[in-house]
C-alpha cells in the first residue's frame, strides 16, 4: 500500500506540474509576455532540488545502515549456535547431550517459527524461546560442578542472544514514518517544480528526462521503503543461513549420539 501511494504521489505531482506549465505558458502568451520569469522559476527550483537530494541520500544511509546490522545480526547468531555446539562437545554427560539437542532445536525453532514472525515487524517466538531457557538450565548445573567449558558456554550463549535481540529489533522499520513521509512530499514538489519551469520551447529531451527523473526519485523511495524493511519485500534477507546450520549440527547430533532422540521435531517445536 505505502509503494503503491508513493507512485501515486509522484505521479500527480508530475502531472500537476505539467498542468500548470501549461496553464502558465497561455496566460503569457495571451498576455504577449516572454519568458523573463524563466530564471526565477529555476532559483527557485535549485534550493528544492539541493533538499530533496540531501534527504533520500540521509534516508538510503540509514536504511542501508539498519539492512546491514540486521544481515550481520542473522550471520552472528546462526555462528553463536554453532559455536555453542561444539563447545557442548567438551561437556561431561549428560549435559553435553541435552545442550547438543538444545541447540538443533534452537536452529530449527529460529528458522521455521520465528522467521515468519520476521516480515511482520518481529517479536520472540516462544518455541524457539524454550530451548534458549533451557540453555541456561543446563549452565546451572555445569556451574555447580565447576566445569571449565561453563565460562565459555556461557559467552557463545550471550553473544547468541545479542544477536537475536538485534536480528528482531531490526525488522522494525528504521525510517519513522513522518520522516519517509515528509521525503515523499519534498520528491513529489521537486518533480512538480521542475515541470511547472520547463520552458516554453521545450522539446521531447525536455519532457524525456523530466519522466527519467521521476522514475529515478520514484525508483529512490521504493527502494527504501524495501530495505527498510529487511525481513520482506523483494530485497530481503533469508533464513538461509540459520537452515545450514540447523542442517550441519542436525547431522553431527545424528554422527555424535546415534541412539539419542531429539526433543523437538523438524520444527523445532517440543515433542
Amino acid at each position: 500500500m505505502t509503494m503503491l501511494l508513493t507512485v501515486v504521489i509522484i505521479a500527480a505531482a508530475l502531472a500537476v506540474g505539467l498542468f500548470a506549465n501549461q496553464v502558465r505558458r497561455r496566460r503569457r502568451a495571451a498576455a504577449g509576455g516572454g519568458d523573463g520569469e524563466e530564471a526565477s522559476v529555476s532559483d527557485l527550483v535549485s534550493p528544492l532540488e539541493t533538499l530533496a537530494v540531501l534527504l533520500v541520500a540521509f534516508v538510503i544511509v540509514l536504511a542501508a545502515e539498519s539492512f546491514g546490522s540486521a544481515a550481520a545480526a542473522v550471520e552472528a547468531e546462526a555462528g553463536r549456535v554453532d559455536q555453542l555446539y561444539e563447545v557442548a562437545d567438551y561437556a561431561p554427560e549428560p549435559q553435553r547431550e541435552h545442550l547438543q539437542a538444545a541447540a538443533v532445536c534452537y536452529a530449527r525453532a529460529i528458522q521455521s517459527a520465528e522467521w515468519p514472525l520476521m516480515a511482520e515487524g518481529g517479536e520472540k517466538s516462544p518455541v524457539a524461546s524454550v530451548w534458549s531457557s533451557g540453555f541456561r538450565t543446563h549452565f546451572k548445573e555445569l556451574a555447580h560442578r565447576d566445569d571449565p567449558t561453563f565460562d565459555l558456554l556461557v559467552e557463545a550463549d550471550d553473544e547468541r542472544s545479542k544477536a537475536r535481540q538485534t536480528r528482531i529489533s531490526e525488522a522494525s522499520p528504521a525510517i519513522p514514518p513522518s520522516v519517509y513521509w515528509f521525503m515523499v512530499v519534498a520528491l513529489a514538489a521537486t518533480v512538480g517544480a521542475f515541470a511547472f519551469g520547463l520552458p516554453r520551447d521545450r522539446g521531447p529531451s525536455h519532457l524525456t528526462l523530466l519522466c527519467v527523473l521521476a522514475v529515478l526519485f520514484t525508483g529512490s523511495l521504493l527502494l527504501i521503503e524495501d530495505i527498510d524493511t529487511p525481513f520482506s519485500g523483494q530485497i530481503k534477507i533469508t533464513s538461509e543461513t540459520m537452515a545450514q546450520t540447523a542442517q550441519d549440527i542436525s547431522e553431527d547430533y545424528a554422527t555424535d549420539h546415534p541412539d539419542g532422540t531429539l526433543p523437538c521435531d523438524a520444527g523445532g517445536a517440543r515433542v
